[in-house]
């Protein structure tokens, strides 16, 4: 008796084979251009951003952050959904020409769709890994503590 493993050994991986040609081949969210970007950048942090990787996973404080979270058409360093906190890890680079002015473009449009945003220059990061993860933290947590104490009407209670 054949089975179906022996008809197809290898099955076909996301967004290969037949199914491809017909918008199949993967979840709808896998396919966008900047999930596959967002991996990407993931794999590539710069040594401040893995050190504040490492130290908010360990000073989380039951908060979870993200990194390299895409927000169309940018990118997160790290976000913390709870609190919609955008955090952003700045080098040398973002002092230097055009960039400032992107930034603030960049900041701009991210409040406007409800975002705070963080900024930390790298070197605050290298100097002090564990108090700017833990400033991080503490930032995050009252903003997600004035959602959750936020008063609901009871069933029969007016607003």
């Amino acid at each position: 008796m054949v089975g179906v493993r022996d008809l197809h050994p290898n099955p076909p991986r996301d967004g290969e084979g037949d199914r491809a040609q017909r918008g199949g081949g993967g979840s709808r969210y896998t396919r966008r251009p900047e999930v596959y970007a967002a991996r990407r950048q993931r794999r590539e942090l710069s040594l401040p951003e893995a050190l504040l990787w490492r130290e908010l996973k360990a000073q989380s404080g039951g908060l979870r952050f993200r990194k390299q979270h895409p927000i169309p058409p940018y990118f997160a360093d790290f976000y913390c959904a709870a609190a919609r906190l955008v955090i952003e890890i700045d080098g040398i680079a973002h002092d230097m020409g055009d960039r400032p002015a992107r930034d603030v473009e960049r900041d701009t449009f991210l409040e406007a769709k409800g975002y705070r945003i963080l900024r930390i220059p790298a070197s605050d990061v290298l100097a002090d890994v564990g108090a700017t993860a833990q400033a991080i933290v503490q930032m995050a947590n009252p903003l997600r503590q004035s959602l959750r104490d936020r008063h609901l009407p009871m069933n029969g209670e007016d607003l």
